[in-house]
């Protein structure tokens, strides 16, 4: 692989020169996605520290077994990887963190619509869903970015599907709150102004 000749290279491309044993393009591909990788795993681990050791075992894993990859289009790899970065990420939290799961009682109030995001910055939004206790944040990054159903998200975290729809819907309400009290302080200090 020529670094030169590098920003054109497909995904074919760079994983059979990995394949070849090519140490650049290994080079090559922590270097096109660790950044995008590194988001992925911090919507579920928050601590730095562990970021980095649950990446580094991430691209360890993707090197283990990249001749496993299956092409099937553009962008696949990617999506390959961050199913790699999840699975790290979910065998860190249950090696690490209890999830304290509460069951809703009849009278709770769940929330069925969506927060209103418009005109949060997407910092200030990924912050918000940082801060959600961990089992709330993870399962709501699984439904919300990873498109998993509850009995998916149930069967991965060997909880029940109604477990994972009522932590869903509370980190939702969390959430919500969250950001109308984000939205009302702009809100006051746009208005003293």
């Amino acid at each position: 692989m020529s670094i030169a000749r590098s920003d054109s290279l497909t995904e074919m491309e760079i994983v059979t020169d990995i394949l070849n044993g090519d140490i650049s393009a290994k080079k090559y591909l922590y270097c096109q996605f660790a950044p995008y990788l590194t988001g992925v795993c911090c919507r579920y681990i928050y601590e730095q520290e562990d970021v980095r050791d649950v990446l580094q075992d991430s691209f360890l894993k993707i090197f283990a077994s990249i001749d496993s990859f299956q092409y099937r289009g553009p962008g696949s790899l990617k999506a390959w990887m961050s199913r790699i970065v999840v699975n790290v990420s979910l065998k860190h939290l249950k090696s690490v963190c209890r999830f304290d799961f509460v069951p809703i009682n009849d009278g709770d109030d769940i929330m069925d619509e969506d927060p209103d995001i418009e005109g949060i910055p997407l910092s200030v939004l990924h912050k918000m869903i940082r801060e959600l206790p961990v089992g709330y944040r993870t399962i709501l990054n699984l439904y919300v970015f990873e498109d998993k159903s509850h009995k998916e998200i149930a069967e991965i975290l060997n909880i029940t599907e109604s477990t994972s729809a009522s932590q869903f819907h509370r980190a939702k309400k969390i959430l919500a709150e969250t950001i109308k009290k984000y939205n009302y302080s702009n809100l006051s200090i746009a208005y003293e102004r």
